[in-house]
């Protein structure tokens, strides 16, 4: 396997602003906003629906701290958590990360989707997924 998130982990070649051993976070090449941070676990996990709970819970622990630090050391006043998880999600990187974006009122960008989704299910959508998780 040759993930480029991993081979950024295992070299230790990613602009880092924190390396753990679960969850590391990392300036990205082109970022959307001053700060904008990537937070992955620091093992190989291809998305959402594949993390372990206890690699998934220190993940967001640390976008967390990360959206903290961007309040205080920044000054943002806001955070947009992105993430993309499987093949119609447009997930570019197939290594779960979030996009942590600091956000200041009146800063131009949108990061909302701007329309709403064409694809349809039979039935109660939120009544299906709650007989699911039952």
């Amino acid at each position: 396997m040759d993930c480029v998130f991993c081979r950024l982990i295992r070299e230790g070649t990613a602009r880092w602003v924190v390396r753990g051993d679960v969850a590391c976070a990392f300036l990205p090449l082109e970022p959307l906003a001053p700060g904008h941070t990537l937070v992955a676990p620091a093992g190989h996990y291809a998305d959402v629906f594949e993390a372990p709970g206890d690699v998934l819970a220190a993940t967001t622990a640390l976008m967390q701290r990360v959206a903290g630090a961007m309040r205080e050391a920044l000054g943002a006043s806001g955070v947009n958590l992105l993430n993309a998880s499987g093949p119609g999600s447009q997930q570019s990187v197939p290594h779960l990360h979030f996009h942590v974006v600091p956000r200041w009122v009146g800063d131009g960008i949108t990061t909302w989707p701007g329309g709403r989704s064409g694809h349809r299910v039979d039935g109660d959508p939120g009544a299906r997924l709650a007989r699911q998780l039952a």
